[in-house]
């Protein structure tokens, strides 16, 4: 490896060290139907974001509490010490990207035949600190 992507690679891993994330990779759930529960959290504070996510009648909530919850745990394992309630976290950033898709045949009418296609998503919650701004 060059001098350059190796720097490049240090400075990524760097960065890392200071970002709470967690993801959840090949979801079996529509990338659509995730992104309504997604738009749901995305910056608000941890605790109303699960609150609204355990209250929540769709399927997609129960796969993105778990995913919130994972990414807490995350950060108490970087901040060993320091209280969940004090640190004010919120949820920073969630995306959703499509995964594979799984193709199916359904019989049709008349000797046809319909594609189904099965849609899976990889979906990344970020979460980050406020700082109070006192004037």
């Amino acid at each position: 490896m060059g001098a350059r992507k190796h720097l490049a690679a240090e400075q990524l891993k760097e960065a890392k060290k200071v970002l709470y994330f967690a993801k959840l990779n090949s979801c079996p759930t529509s990338p659509r139907k995730m992104r309504l529960v997604a738009d749901m959290i995305r910056g608000i504070n941890v605790e109303q974001a699960l609150n609204m996510l355990k209250h929540s009648p769709k399927e997609a909530a129960v796969r993105m509490r778990k995913l919130v919850l994972s990414a807490i745990s995350n950060w108490q394992i970087k901040n060993e010490g320091v209280r969940l309630e004090d640190s004010n976290l919120y949820i920073k950033n969630v995306s959703v990207d499509s995964a594979r898709m799984v193709k199916r045949i359904q019989p049709a009418p008349q000797g046809r035949a319909h594609r189904i296609r099965k849609r899976s998503n990889h979906v990344t919650v970020v979460l980050d600190s406020r700082t109070e701004v006192i004037n």
